[in-house]
């Protein structure tokens, strides 16, 4: 085992990623030797011409916080390297019907076998781990920093801020407009960082609609930061895994009857709303801020390793005639 004090890691992440995740890498770099490169697209479409001035071997870990889309095809380059660990938010499209990426993941993960995996959903992990892959959970987390709970008026009763024209968020759209056209569901976007924080300390009930994707978002988090009271759609092994307990951290409901019920509790007693938002908030601020996400990220980092197995020389004639 490499201390976290001792260690050299390279990081390599994407400009503009979002959620931002600068919080993060401070906290790591707080506690190992960290060596940042923030990548745009086409850096991370060609990992072996962009990092061939780096001698990696320097390093005893390397952590890839990138874009699955632009890294799924570089395995040959990716499997040579020593310390391997992929961070993956999105590991979800997995096992997700209308994903363009279903059972991509699965094939990625299985050409880089030396390489650790962590990935945000729990029940992703055990059905990865299922298919004989080495993958850890991490739940999504917050920037403490810029989402925060402020003294204003909660003037949007039941409100929802996020994206749903992908075909990954089918049944979340279905839902939410449902909502929206029968019970006053006001569906918004917001510019990230100020803009948003300010907008969910406006919401009341936040309602997460993340049907069939099997883990909680980071807007989830968010919301309970920001002293909302969420409404979050049953995931099953999640909440357990998190540490969520339904009615003191947030409400669950598996169908829009039992959404129905919840919200004519809030409304008719106004002392269980408050308790439910401060017990969430509470909970997320001392378990799922991104130092604490930092903090596991570390104690996954400072697990023993395997090495890469040894290049063939078929494999090393491949890899220079075909970067990827």
């Amino acid at each position: 085992m490499v201390a976290a004090g001792q260690m050299k890691v390279l990081a390599l992440s994407s400009v503009g990623r979002e959620p931002d995740f600068s919080c993060v890498y401070e906290q790591l770099g707080g506690q190992v030797d960290l060596d940042l490169r923030v990548l745009d697209k086409d850096a991370q479409r060609n990992l072996r011409r962009s990092l061939s001035s780096v001698d990696l071997s320097r390093y005893d870990r390397i952590l890839v916080d990138l874009h699955f889309k632009n890294i799924h095809g570089q395995t040959r380059f990716l499997s040579g390297l020593g310390g391997l660990l992929i961070y993956e938010e999105d590991a979800c499209q997995n096992y997700l019907e209308n994903s363009r990426w279903r059972g991509r993941f699965s094939r990625f993960y299985r050409a880089l076998p030396n390489a650790r995996i962590v990935v945000t959903g729990a029940s992703v992990a055990e059905r990865l781990k299922g298919e004989g892959l080495n993958v850890q959970f991490i739940p999504k987390g917050f920037d403490p920093r810029v989402i925060f709970r402020e003294e204003v008026e909660r003037d949007i009763e039941l409100g929802f801020i996020g994206r749903t024209a992908s075909a990954a968020y089918q049944e979340r759209k279905r839902l939410l407009d449902l909502l929206a056209a029968e019970d006053s569901l006001q569906l918004l976007r917001t510019a990230p960082g100020e803009p948003y924080r300010k907008m969910l300390n406006r919401i009341r009930y936040f309602v997460s609609a993340d049907v069939g994707l099997g883990e909680y978002m980071a807007k989830n988090f968010e919301a309970m930061a920001c002293g909302c009271v969420l409404l979050a759609w049953r995931q099953g092994l999640e909440e357990e895994a998190i540490g969520l307990e339904d009615g003191v951290h947030l409400l669950l409901y598996s169908d829009v009857d039992e959404l129905r019920r919840h919200l004519a509790r809030l409304r008719d007693d106004s002392n269980l709303a408050q308790a439910i938002a401060d017990g969430g908030r509470r909970f997320v601020e001392q378990h799922l801020s991104h130092p604490q996400l930092a903090e596991r990220l570390i104690k996954v980092l400072e697990e023993p390793w395997l090495s890469p197995a040894p290049v063939s020389v078929w494999q090393a004639f491949w890899s220079r005639i075909n970067p990827f």
